[in-house]
């Protein structure tokens, strides 16, 4: 975790760029003047820069209508390394001879291409220039900057809604334009069943696709009584992955176990608990909530997700994919109790009860992908009946998770439900379309502290980063899910990336000031994002129920 660092110079006017997440130092180039970019102008590529400059070429280029055509000298865009700087750290130094943007590694200098399109100024996030003739040039800055935490992050569940595979590859970009680095990939639950697994096709065949949808909270009568589904085929997820790849972002796929699990049970009802219910009725799930169906504690059904899991570490390598996310949340317990087989299966592993039942199916999935090189990261209801030395864990139940795992030695990512859970509202307004859980604004989330106070030094230590998460109950499209994401994750990517100084000292009115170029950035990109002003007629969904909840949400 890096230090804190508020120290930033008024040289540059960070209000008139709008650099968002703010960099560490931004101060005016000794020039004074800035660099203009044109037809001539060269871009040249230290080795271990040519990624970057592919894709400076085609973005830049395909924004500006300018060649940036391959170079040698000092001159133009000149992108090298500098192993002195950390790993994600980057320096990019305006003078009046060239725009030098330099990285710790391939990743620092991509971070580094963000900034550098952004001093550009909105039109360059578009896919074609607006004018050919128009001038284009930086401002004559020096820009030194590192991000607070490794792992910066956004869940995005395609479970309960699905989104087509270019939409995913536009949130990766998304995610790259806000210096964001992991893509958790929520792949599997009750309502699907999102990728193909060539050895169990009845996954996708049956598992992927539902008679029906609720509209609105579960407790809406309202339906949507059109068939529902999609899946993603295994070159869908290597070309998702290796665009993730190039944009230096980790992907985290995850399969959930042993709860959220009916679709896969739906098309396999071996997997489920055979001897307390007819699993051979079960459909995949229309509704929302916490399902009682979970899987059997089975030889069989370790097998069946070994198998499973040996597919997917075949489609996420370890370069990209690291942690494997075994998800762990929300399994009721209700069916173990009544199974005459589970409660065998908790007398021979002599395991105290349910909970110790749960944490075997983790415990058994965590040495599994340890022997395989990978590491093991669940929600945090995986502490309870022990956790296994290795594995990480999501706090998204509030802080308290993460805090005893911290401090237990587990590593961590803070994504407390009451803070970064994005499908909450954005306002206590009534034309906020399904209101779900807490008011959680722009400022609410520029406030977040992913740190918690009072936690010890060493346990900090522990706390990886953390990542706002996008739950899709009521998020039907990718509009819906546009206007719950942002602006808000601005606001979080700043958090994630910045030393900001305590939440109350803030400057949330200097952020709010660097928006209003980032709104124009969002415009060019097509981001139908919930507007300052709150949603316009065609983002409400009036008469549809959602589940508001009143007052500040608890510190837990």
């Amino acid at each position: 975790m890096a230090p804190r660092n508020t120290e930033h110079t008024d040289t540059a006017d960070p209000a008139a760029l709008g650099l968002i997440p703010a960099p560490r130092t931004l101060t005016a180039a000794p020039s004074g003047r800035p660099y203009p970019l044109g037809p001539e102008t060269p871009l040249s590529a230290a080795p271990g820069t040519e990624g970057v400059a592919r894709w400076l070429r085609t973005t830049l280029g395909a924004a500006t209508g300018l060649p940036l055509a391959e170079g040698a000298g000092e001159n133009g865009i000149v992108l090298t390394l500098d192993g002195g700087l950390a790993p994600e750290a980057y320096r990019l130094a305006v003078d009046t001879d060239a725009v030098r943007l330099t990285g710790g590694s391939a990743a620092g200098l991509f971070l580094g291409a963000q900034t550098l399109r952004q001093l550009l100024g909105p039109d360059a996030f578009r896919r074609a220039p607006l004018a050919p003739s128009r001038a284009w040039e930086v401002p004559a800055v020096l820009v030194e900057d590192a991000p607070r935490f490794g792992w910066r992050g956004m869940m995005l569940d395609v479970s309960r809604h699905f989104l087509p595979k270019d939409d995913v590859l536009r949130y990766l970009d998304l995610l790259a334009a806000h210096k964001l680095n992991v893509f958790h990939f929520h792949l599997t639950d009750d309502q699907g069943w999102r990728i193909e697994i060539k050895r169990y096709p009845r996954l996708t065949e049956v598992g992927s696709w539902r008679s029906r949808t609720k509209y609105g909270h579960r407790a809406s009568e309202l339906w949507d009584e059109t068939p529902y589904g999609g899946f993603y085929t295994q070159d869908d997820i290597r070309e998702i992955v290796a665009y993730a790849a190039e944009r230096h972002i980790r992907v985290v796929p995850e399969i959930d176990i042993p709860g959220h699990s009916q679709a896969a049970i739906s098309a396999y009802p071996e997997l489920g608990n055979t001897d307390v219910v007819d699993t051979t009725a079960l459909s995949v799930w229309d509704t929302w909530g916490v399902n009682p169906n979970v899987l059997a504690p089975t030889d069989s059904t370790l097998r069946f997700f070994e198998g499973v899991l040996e597919e997917v570490l075949d489609l996420f390598p370890a370069e990209t994919s690291p942690f494997v996310h075994m998800g762990g949340d929300e399994c009721p317990k209700d069916q173990w109790k009544e199974s005459p087989l589970a409660q065998a299966r908790i007398a021979e592993l002599g395991v105290k009860d349910e909970d110790g039942l749960q944490s075997w199916f983790i415990r058994h999935f965590d040495a599994w992908l340890t022997e395989r090189g990978r590491r093991l990261i669940g929600w945090d209801e995986i502490l309870e009946g022990g956790l296994a030395e290795g594995a990480a864990v999501s706090s998204w139940r509030g802080y308290g998770g993460g805090i005893a795992a911290a401090e237990a030695g587990h590593d961590v990512v803070m994504c407390p439900e009451q803070q970064v859970y994005l499908d909450h509202r954005q306002d206590g307004g009534p034309d906020e379309p399904m209101p779900i859980g807490y008011v959680r604004s722009l400022e609410d989330v520029y406030r977040f502290e992913p740190v918690p106070p009072g936690l010890s030094e060493e346990a900090a230590r522990h706390i990886l980063g953390t990542q706002a998460n996008v739950w899709t109950e009521v998020m039907q499209n990718r509009a819906r899910v546009d206007y719950q994401v942002f602006p808000r994750l601005a606001a979080f990517a700043e958090v994630a990336w910045s030393a900001l100084p305590a939440p109350a000292d803030r400057d949330f009115a200097a952020f709010d000031a660097r928006m209003t170029a980032h709104y124009a950035r969002l415009d060019a990109l097509g981001v139908d994002y919930r507007p300052p002003g709150g949603p316009y007629p065609r983002q409400q969904r009036p008469g549809v129920l959602g589940f508001p909840r009143d007052g500040a949400p608890p510190l837990v």
